[in-house]
């Protein structure tokens, strides 16, 4: 029986736990919640102004040559360059997260490419069945160039019913791995829930991502509170030479299944990473906090902890390993201090 399925002999009742913690939104917590979104004041929910966008062009992308790169798309979308492949996480490129175009949070900036620019991706990581997270437009769109969409368990159920073909599905529990044209993807436990809907709370598995090349590892959180299992991931698949770590969205109310930016900076350390990029942040609005306050808080966090930051501006290339330093984008031009280096400085690896 799967360590992460409750209740497996019983199929009506199949739902999925978190390992240290049982995470429900009790009638008093969720009345909690409502009165801090009725009592908030925030100066900066969004932007002000234009964030910095960094085009990529079709022809960047086509160069398969050079080291190991990252391209963060926005959210929890990140394009990885690994051994000559792509690899795209939690893809989200809709103008809103939400079920619905009409309403719901929508994105601060425009995606830094398009879609047509995108070369053929050798696998979509999937980390839960949230909207932010798994968005069907983006998938169907997607589809024709995605050789594999890797899974936590249920999440195929999805992709089957929108019409992706089976043998491109593959899903995974905890701790189990799929290795295919030199790349291994090993779906790592998080504390978080699942659900699109009213009716289907924990139906679908929620999992981080460790990748791997001949001479890369990649962590990818996902969503997830704090919890000992970082550690147990640092100790089995690390040290990873970069690590994408959620850092957004977060409030003390819900931060069992969200993690604070101090906590992020905790996970990247138990995990064993060298480099850590703070994702989850600067494209939409989904808490109580201004905007650009993961990017402060975690920027504060890292210095304390000597944990090496880099926060590129989206679109910008950054290279696994030696990447450029922290650039404070957010705090405007006057103030952004190092910059990222240019693209072809980063593909010659220098």
């Amino acid at each position: 029986m799967s360590v992460s399925l409750l209740n497996a002999c019983a199929p009506a009742a199949h739902k999925f736990q978190n390992s240290e913690i049982d995470y429900r939104n009790e009638p008093a917590n969720m009345w909690q919640i409502l009165k801090a979104y009725w009592r908030a004041e925030r100066a900066a929910p969004v932007p002000k102004a234009p964030i910095p966008v960094r085009t990529i062009s079709a022809a960047e992308l086509a160069n398969l040559d050079g080291p190991d790169l990252v391209y963060r798309l926005g959210h929890s979308s990140v394009l990885l360059r690994l051994d000559g492949k792509y690899v795209l996480t939690d893809p989200v490129f809709s103008e809103r997260a939400s079920p619905v175009q009409w309403a719901g949070p929508k994105r601060f900036h425009g995606l830094p490419l398009e879609l047509a620019s995108l070369p053929e991706i050798a696998a979509v990581v999937i980390s839960h069945d949230h909207y932010d997270h798994l968005d069907r437009a983006t998938l169907l769109a997607l589809d024709r160039k995605v050789a594999r969409f890797i899974t936590p368990l249920k999440i195929g159920d999805h992709l089957r019913r929108w019409g992706i073909a089976e043998d491109k599905i593959i899903e995974l529990d905890w701790w189990q791995s799929y290795a295919d044209a030199g790349l291994t993807f090993t779906a790592t436990p998080a504390q978080h829930f699942s659900g699109r809907g009213l009716s289907d709370r924990d139906e679908t598995l929620w999992v981080g991502w460790a990748t791997a090349s001949a001479d890369t590892r990649i962590f990818f959180s996902g969503d997830t509170g704090y919890f000992g299992g970082f550690r147990e991931i640092g100790e089995r698949l690390g040290p990873f030479d970069l690590t994408l770590i959620e850092t957004g969205a977060y409030n003390t109310l819900w931060s069992q299944i969200h993690m604070l930016p101090e906590q992020s900076v905790q996970a990247h350390i138990d995990v064993r990473g060298k480099a850590m990029l703070p994702i989850h942040n600067s494209t939409f609005d989904l808490a109580l906090h201004d905007w650009f306050e993961p990017l402060e808080r975690v920027s504060k966090a890292a210095r304390e902890n000597g944990v090496q930051l880099v926060t590129p501006v989206i679109g910008a290339p950054l290279a696994v390993k030696g990447p450029a330093l922290t650039h404070y984008w957010w705090r405007g031009e006057e103030n952004a201090g190092d910059a990222i280096a240019p693209v072809a400085e980063v593909q010659a690896g220098n």
